[in-house]
């Protein structure tokens, strides 16, 4: 059962990287630092260290204004095109390490490949949807959404891993049928 629940939260915790890199980092060192919920083996516990707990949090405060500020929003996207899925992939390496039970190499790459998705889907469905539909003009506020739903996901990972599993396989199963819905519109034009 612990081996499935790690599992579950890997998911959970790189999914949300996906929207924030930085958010799911801190909520797990912070996690692992000041609570026995989580303890995390080497060399996932360097997470804990003090001075990467700052590093986190300035870049987290350089990453929220950056994703708030038309136009360097975009530039933000770009360069968080490689540092999300590198982040989703550290979260579940981190995660599944807890009982070692899962493979290094494969817990790496299935955060890439989850942190990855749900930035992809991000940065190439939502995004633009929401630039062309109001002119940018929500992309702060959508930002502002996306970073709560990031810190809820991370945080129902740690504690409630079985229902934020759940959450990401609607959310992804949504926007594939979404994506397909709209291409079978522009075909049927």
């Amino acid at each position: 059962m612990a081996l499935l629940t790690n599992i579950l939260s890997a998911f959970g915790l790189s999914g949300s990287a996906g929207l924030n890199a930085y958010l799911p980092l801190l909520i797990v060192a912070l996690t692992a630092r000041f609570t026995d919920l989580l303890q995390l083996k080497a060399p996932w516990d360097t997470l804990e260290n003090p001075w990467v707990i700052g590093v986190l949090v300035v870049l987290l405060i350089i990453e929220f204004f950056a994703d708030k500020i038309p136009a360097v929003n975009h530039a933000n996207d770009l360069i968080q095109t490689l540092i999300r899925p590198t982040a989703g992939a550290i979260l579940f390496a981190a995660s599944t390490s807890v009982i070692g039970k899962v493979h290094p190499a494969l817990a790496l790459v299935l955060g890439l490949f989850v942190a990855g998705g749900v930035h992809a889907a991000k940065s190439m469905v939502l995004r633009p949807m929401v630039t062309a539909t109001t002119g940018g003009v929500a992309n702060p506020v959508v930002s502002f959404v996306e970073d709560i739903v990031a810190a809820v996901i991370s945080i129902l990972a740690l504690v409630l891993p079985v229902v934020i599993s759940a959450f990401i396989v609607l959310f992804t199963a949504f926007i594939i049928w979404w994506v397909w819905r709209r291409s079978l519109r522009a075909s049927a034009h």
